[in-house]
């Protein structure tokens, strides 16, 4: 058994860029993964400017945005007015970063790309369809079991989401709650930016059912929609997937009879949580495995992977002998408050935002959100934060 120096569970887009960084400062990898290949089902895409400076750093960055949709800008529309209520454009952004904008990338490429990179490097192992099972840990070393299969490594890194077998090994807590009603992202065609005029990333606030709507590329780069709405909490799956309730929906965002056609639906329940601890001994959490939040906002996959980038920065001193191991200390001390700040609490206020029932505090958030858009300070201001623009600058000052 072969000793390594990073082990990271879990290759999705998090594991596989926690172990292209530890690859690319030339140290041993082993890169693990329960699945026989890349779970390819809508899941995020929305990758903000401080996500973008890190793909460009592991030399990701030409073919990302190759395989993905530039969105300059994103709006905030009054559903059942069909009203646009004010556009955010990232072009303010310039200046702060060298990527101001979103590029709408589906997070299955993403991982497929690393892990392409890695597969030529011969400082890294991958094992597709190898499910860790168990693990202990000495002063010196972790060792992980994967069905029959063995493994030491100085250090591992828990990629493995958020039902993590890591985490829970660890005994670490999950704290925090479940929203009652659960999304359903159905996945179409049909083109809303030209029916109604919105850009690629749009949020639809309604009392009753909100809508989020974003445009993806698509493997065949054809370009597609999601709709992501919430359920009424007491409605079932039969009930959500059903293809009248699904049509239905798509009818109450204007999609007219005879183009309801759908392909995927997606339903999920949806949490707010955080990792008591990100890191036990020689074994750090990331990603969803350290945390989970609603969507809204595209804030979770990118906390993941800045987490991962940071991580294996740390780890690269520490195994170089030119850091002391207690400079790991480092990780939770700054990621999990920032996680808890600036994705955790943004993710809550945006689900808020949406689903407002209140006439006079649904319209002063309008009124709110108009005059954010309106200031260019405030403007700037927004999305520094909504962009974990200003997350990422503290990480750096810390």
């Amino acid at each position: 058994m072969q000793r390594r120096n990073v082990l990271i569970v879990g290759a999705g887009p998090v594991g596989s860029v926690a172990a292209l960084a530890c690859a690319r400062f030339g140290h041993a990898v082993t890169l693990l993964e329960a699945l026989e290949r890349i779970d390819d089902s809508p899941r995020a895409s929305t990758t903000q400017p401080p996500t973008l400076e890190i793909l460009a750093g592991l030399g990701l960055i030409d073919e990302y945005i190759r395989c993905g949709l530039v969105a300059r800008t994103f709006e905030f529309w009054d559903r059942p007015r069909l009203e646009r209520i004010a556009e955010f454009d990232f072009d303010r952004l310039r200046g702060e970063t060298d990527f101001p904008f979103v590029v709408q990338t589906e997070q299955h490429k993403l991982a497929n790309m690393a892990l392409a990179r890695l597969r030529g490097m011969a400082n890294v192992e991958v094992f597709p369809g190898t499910a860790l099972t168990a693990l202990e840990q000495d002063e010196e070393q972790v060792s992980v079991i994967a069905g029959e299969r063995r493994f030491a490594a100085d250090y591992v890194i828990a990629a493995d989401g958020g039902r993590s077998t890591v985490r829970k090994c660890l005994g670490i807590e999950f704290e925090g709650y479940t929203w009652p009603e659960r999304f359903l992202v159905v996945t179409t065609k049909f083109d809303f930016a030209a029916a109604l005029g919105c850009c690629y990333r749009n949020y639809m606030a309604d009392p009753s059912e909100w809508t989020n709507l974003f445009k993806v590329a698509g493997d065949d780069l054809a370009g597609r929609w999601r709709a992501v709405f919430n359920t009424r909490e007491d409605e079932s799956d039969e009930e959500a997937l059903s293809d009248a309730a699904v049509r239905a929906r798509l009818g109450r965002i204007h999609v007219p009879e005879e183009e309801r056609e759908y392909l995927h639906l997606n339903l999920y329940s949806v949490h707010q949580r955080v990792a008591k601890s990100f890191r036990k001994g020689r074994v750090f959490l990331c990603g969803d495995a350290a945390h989970v939040n609603n969507p809204i906002g595209g804030l979770g996959l990118n906390s993941g992977i800045h987490e991962a980038w940071d991580l294996a920065g740390l780890l690269d001193k520490v195994l170089r002998k030119e850091a002391d191991p207690a400079s790991l200390d480092a990780y939770e001390n700054r990621r999990r408050p920032l996680n808890i700040e600036h994705v955790q609490e943004q993710t809550v206020a945006n689900k808020k935002r949406l689903e407002e029932r209140d006439p006079l505090e649904r319209a002063r958030r309008f009124d709110e959100l108009r005059a954010v858009a309106a200031d260019p300070a405030r403007h700037k201001a927004f999305l520094m934060r909504a962009s974990l623009l200003e997350s990422a600058r503290r990480a750096i000052r810390n």
